[in-house]
């Protein structure tokens, strides 16, 4: 299936046709390490050391200036609570079809893949990130169907299970990734959330479960820990 028959939007970027498969790979091969992430040893990552320089090379590889940071290169900290929910409780997504909106890393993906999911999809628009969310699948020996595809202008797909980590972290992502949260809730998924207090989470419709202290790059931070915590949306 081409981009354009996935319904992805027409944008060179999140058509993903700048470099060829081998390149985006031999890229983040040459750019990051393969390590535990911290609050979640148990999966091993593809993690970069410094996010402004990656950021800088990135666009240098790209030949441009419309880059979009390298999101799939750290461990966020809401994506890093819910993976440690994840794999702590097991029964959320064990036997279940599961969507990893926005997915980054495919930490959460991996994570929920690791608790026994009946299968798997990781979403994003940045083909860096879907490279890596292969490559981080293939490390930790669990299978990830990661797809360059914009989900949130539906429901979810056939997921029984969503997942988001780390998605209201400004105004228009959240005006878009809720909407399409709230449709999945409607058609009967369980929606998940790991949020370390962005702003533009709106609480008021979630349920939380589970409060952790997680470590981040401070760079990226202002911190060293950011309290996060695992949300269920219920209205």
């Amino acid at each position: 299936m081409t981009p354009t028959e996935a319904g992805l939007r027409e944008d060179p970027w999140v058509n993903g046709d700048r470099l060829t498969s081998a390149e985006y790979t031999e890229f983040i091969h040459a750019q990051t390490a393969v390590g535990p992430t911290p609050f979640v040893p148990e999966v091993q990552l593809h993690l970069a050391a410094e996010a402004f320089e990656l950021w800088e090379r990135t666009e240098r590889e790209l030949g441009g200036s419309d880059t979009p940071p390298p999101f799939w290169a750290f461990a966020w900290a809401g994506g890093q609570a819910l993976a440690r929910y994840v794999l702590d409780h097991p029964a959320v997504v064990a036997g279940r079809r599961v969507l990893d909106v926005a997915a980054g890393s495919g930490l959460v993906a991996i994570a929920a893949a690791s608790s026994g999911a009946l299968r798997v999809q990781a979403s994003e628009i940045d083909r860096f990130a879907v490279t890596a969310i292969s490559l981080n699948a293939a490390i930790n020996a669990v299978s990830v169907t990661a797809e360059l595809r914009d989900v949130l202008d539906g429901d979810g797909l056939d997921a029984e299970v969503v997942l988001a980590g780390d998605v209201f972290y400004e105004r228009p992502m959240a005006a878009r990734v809720l909407p399409m949260l709230s449709r999945a809730r409607a058609r009967g998924a369980r929606v998940l959330v790991g949020d370390p207090g962005r702003m533009y989470l709106p609480r008021a419709r979630f349920t939380a479960l589970a409060e952790y202290e997680v470590p981040v790059v401070a760079a990226l931070e202002d911190t060293e820990v950011k309290t996060s915590t695992v949300w269920e949306l219920t209205t």
